[in-house]
């Protein structure tokens, strides 16, 4: 278990003033399901039926959020699974569009929500750099010029020219936050990457977020480990079931987020 106690405290952040680099206003998200009715003969036949007009429901996986951000920040998403924190993070990278509200980003932006997605098994290392790198909206120049940083990083300069499913899924994870991390971003959103790799992996993620604040980039982090969210952010949302339940400095949103699960236990 990572220990923050271990790393200095937050650096300070700069007062919140001018425009906000992320505004998420009266945000919604809908999913729509389809309801399973083959698990018998006449739900079989239903389905048959019915086969292009199948019966859905929905549910709200996000509601009426709102949220801006300045540029500097640190800013905490907490709650438990299924409060809507990974969707709202989705809807800011663009990956969603929301059903209802709207979203403007306005700094440049790379996202750490599944780390390795978009790697290919069948090539090496070095060819999934460059390949994520483009994903990421980066040119071959543009990735060579922190190639090795990311090798360094990532610890697998022996293994960078063999292809990627001889990988441990730690080596794996690891290229993944490498080469995320070192792409010239503003806003960095990260979902649970401390969740992931052994302790030293978390210990340098925990150094390379310091040097993002350092660097005075915007971070929305979302974690389970409330310690964390603590020392690193100047600003938390808890979110349940959608909805916003508290928003404003850490410890007071973390203090009220952990009375509400002590009265449940």
């Amino acid at each position: 278990m990572l220990n923050v106690e271990e790393h200095p405290p937050v650096i300070a952040q700069p007062a919140v003033k001018g425009t906000p680099c992320i505004e998420v206003n009266n945000v919604s998200k809908r999913f729509w399901m389809e309801r399973n009715q083959a698990s018998t003969v006449s739900g079989f036949f239903i389905n048959l039926l019915n086969r292009n007009k199948k019966p859905r429901r929905s549910f709200m996986a996000v509601r009426d959020v709102t949220l801006h951000v300045y540029p500097g920040e640190t800013i905490g998403l907490i709650g438990a699974n299924g409060s809507g924190k990974s969707t709202l993070l989705k809807m800011i990278a663009g990956i969603y569009a929301p059903t209802e509200g709207t979203v403007a980003v306005r700094k440049r932006l790379v996202s750490l929500l599944e780390l390795g997605t978009g790697f290919n098994s069948e090539l090496t290392g070095r060819e999934n750099v460059y390949l994520n790198g483009s994903l990421l909206g980066r040119t071959r120049k543009e990735m060579q010029a922190v190639f090795d940083p990311i090798v360094e990083f990532a610890g697998v300069r022996e293994f960078i020219d063999a292809p990627l499913k001889h990988y441990s899924s730690g080596m794996v994870v690891r290229l993944g936050f490498a080469v995320a991390s070192h792409v010239d971003a503003e806003i960095m959103l990260l979902d649970e990457i401390f969740a992931v790799g052994d302790d030293q992996f978390q210990r340098k993620c925990f150094q390379r977020l310091h040097e993002f604040q350092a660097e005075g980039r915007t971070l929305i982090l979302v974690s389970h480990a409330l310690p964390t969210i603590q020392q690193l952010c100047s600003r938390a949302m808890w979110l349940s079931r959608g909805k916003v339940m508290d928003e404003g400095p850490t410890d007071q949103v973390v203090g009220a987020y952990k009375t509400y699960i002590e009265r449940l236990s």
